[in-house]
C-alpha cells in the first residue's frame, strides 16, 4: 500500500515502534487462518499505542483526542494460531486537521499485512475536529519527518 507515501511499509525497517500482539485461537475463522477482522484489531493495538505514546511524550493538557476516519488494509499472507504478531506503526502525513499513519504486521521477518489509517483530531468537549497545535504539532511534524 503506497498511497501517496514514500514509506515502505513492508520492511521492518520503517518502523521505530513495535506492539507484539497475542494472536488468541477465537482470533481464527473456519479456514483456519486469523480472520481480517482480527488483524485489522491488531493493528488498533498499534494504531493507539503510536498515538498515546506521542500524547504522552507532548505533555499536553488540552482535551484533544483523535477519531478514525479511514482504514485501508492489504492483506499479504495468512496468519495462523497461535503465535505472536508485531505491529510496527509510523506517522506518514500531516494534515491541517488531520494525520496518516502506516502499519506493518510481521510474523518474524515476514511481513503479513500493511496498512494505512486516517485519523482526525477530535476536541472532546465541543465533540468537533481541531488542528493540533503547540508541542504536539511540533512532535508529530518531527514523527513525519523520521
Amino acid at each position: 500500500m503506497q498511497h501517496g507515501t514514500a514509506k515502505d511499509l513492508t520492511r521492518r525497517e520503517t518502523f521505530e515502534i513495535f506492539t507484539p500482539v497475542t494472536v488468541r485461537f477465537c482470533d481464527t475463522d473456519k479456514l483456519g487462518h486469523v480472520n481480517n477482522v482480527s488483524i485489522a484489531s491488531y493493528i488498533e493495538a498499534g494504531r493507539c499505542e503510536l498515538y498515546y505514546k506521542l500524547m504522552q511524550d507532548a505533555g499536553t493538557d488540552a482535551k484533544i483526542d483523535f477519531v478514525l476516519a479511514r482504514a485501508a488494509i492489504d492483506f499479504r499472507r495468512e496468519i495462523f494460531y497461535p503465535g505472536t504478531v508485531e505491529v510496527g506503526s509510523r506517522f506518514i502525513k500531516l494534515g491541517n486537521r488531520s494525520i496518516t499513519t502506516g502499519y506493518g504486521v510481521f510474523v518474524g521477518s515476514a511481513c503479513v499485512a500493511t496498512a494505512e489509517c486516517v485519523n482526525v483530531f477530535f476536541d472532546m468537549s465541543t465533540r468537533k475536529s481541531v488542528a493540533p497545535d503547540g508541542r504536539l504539532r511540533e512532535l508529530l511534524e518531527a514523527a513525519v519527518a523520521r
